[in-house]
C-alpha cells in the first residue's frame, strides 16, 4: 500500500501541492497577523470556550483545507475516472480497491499533514511575533500537550470530513462537482444555523464523521465489480 501512496503523490507531482499548502499558510498567517489586534479585543465566545485568537486559526485553516482536499479528491480520484485513466490502473495485477484505498490515503496523509504543520507553523509564529505585534497571544498554549491534541485531532476530523464531497465527485463524473461539494461542506461544518453554531460542535462532527467514513465506504466497496466506462 504505502509503494502506491507513493506513485500517487509521484506521478501527481506532490510538491506541487507542498508549493500550494506553503503559500496557504502563509497567507493564512499574514491575515491572521493583520487582524490579530482585532480578534482579541473580542471576549472569549462561550460557545467555543477558547480566545477568539484560537479559534479563528482552526476556522481559517480548516476552511482552506477542505477545499484543499476536495481540489486534491478531483485530481486523484474522479479526475482520473473522468479522463478514463483509471481503466489502465484497473488493469494492473492489484485489486481495483486497493487503487482506490491508496489514492484515498495519499490525499488523506498529504493533507492531514499540511493541516498540522500550517496550524503549527501559525500559533508558533504568532507566538514569535507577539512582543511586535502587541498580541498577548491568550489561549494559545503551545506548551500544553493537550493543545496539540486538539490541533491534531481536529485535522483528522476535518481532512475525514472532506471525503463527503467523493461519492458527490464519482456519482457525477465531475471533478468541478467534487470541488463545489467540498465548499458546501466548509459552509455547513464551519458555519451555524440560526443562533446555533456548528464549528466546535462535537456531535456534529461525529455525525459528520460517520457519514465521510459512509461516502469512502460506498466509494471503494462495488469498485470491483462497477462498470468504469
Amino acid at each position: 500500500m504505502l509503494k502506491l501512496i507513493k506513485l500517487e503523490w509521484k506521478k501527481n507531482r506532490i510538491f506541487k501541492y507542498i508549493r500550494n499548502a506553503a503559500i496557504t499558510t502563509a497567507v493564512l498567517l499574514l491575515f491572521l497577523l493583520m487582524a490579530a489586534g482585532e480578534l482579541e479585543t473580542v471576549e472569549t465566545v462561550q460557545s467555543y470556550g477558547k480566545s477568539m485568537l484560537d479559534t479563528s486559526v482552526g476556522l481559517f485553516v480548516h476552511m482552506a483545507y477542505i477545499v484543499f482536499t476536495g481540489v486534491m479528491i478531483a485530481v486523484y480520484i474522479v479526475g482520473a475516472y473522468e479522463k478514463k485513466t483509471i481503466n489502465l490502473m484497473f488493469s494492473y495485477p492489484i485489486k481495483r480497491s486497493k487503487i482506490i484505498l491508496s489514492k484515498i490515503c495519499a490525499v488523506w496523509l498529504f493533507n492531514f499533514t499540511a493541516m498540522v504543520l500550517s496550524k503549527a507553523v501559525i500559533y508558533l509564529v504568532l507566538i514569535a511575533t507577539k512582543s511586535v505585534t502587541g498580541i498577548s497571544a491568550a489561549g494559545i498554549s503551545v506548551g500544553e500537550p493537550s493543545f496539540w491534541a486538539d490541533a491534531v485531532l481536529s485535522a483528522a476530523a476535518m481532512v475525514s470530513i472532506s471525503f463527503i464531497a467523493l461519492p458527490v465527485g464519482l456519482k457525477m463524473r465531475s471533478s468541478k462537482a467534487a470541488i463545489v461539494a467540498s465548499v458546501i461542506i466548509v459552509c455547513f461544518t464551519q458555519g451555524g444555523i440560526g443562533s446555533a453554531t456548528l464549528a466546535n460542535n462535537m456531535t456534529f462532527y461525529a455525525i459528520l464523521f460517520v457519514v465521510a467514513m459512509a461516502s469512502v465506504w460506498l466509494s471503494v466497496s462495488r469498485v470491483e465489480t462497477r462498470d468504469v466506462m
